[in-house]
């Protein structure tokens, strides 16, 4: 089964999208978006960027646990993973967003 990025309402009317693995999992969260067509441009900037190792910023939280960003070719945050518990962990969750990233179908949830 084949990833999505799913776009959604969050509860204050803004936008986000999530990319989920073929399993539901989710393994990459945009930021909050005011319009829906940006969220949109948004999860069209991880189909075309997912694939690019350099895109990746790897970084470790106040608490240790090691986590991604994935950014555009500007250097702005597209998206960022959920917390891991190792390093090898988030580097499965990088490979898993270059496997499902670039094939996504884009599914908007709030029509």
């Amino acid at each position: 089964m084949a990833g999505k990025l799913e776009i959604s309402q969050a509860t204050n009317g803004e936008y986000k999208f999530n990319l989920k693995a073929g399993n539901g999992q989710i393994i990459l969260t945009s930021e909050l978006y005011k319009e829906k067509r940006s969220a949109i441009a948004g999860a069209e900037s991880v189909k075309a960027n997912a694939d690019d190792d350099g895109r990746y910023q790897r970084k470790t939280a106040s608490d240790g646990s090691p986590f991604f960003s994935l950014t555009a070719t500007n250097g702005q945050v597209i998206g960022r993973s959920e917390m891991y518990s190792s390093e090898s962990a988030m580097e499965n969750g990088i490979a898993s967003v270059k496997a499902n990233g670039p094939e996504a179908e884009i599914v908007d949830t709030t029509e």
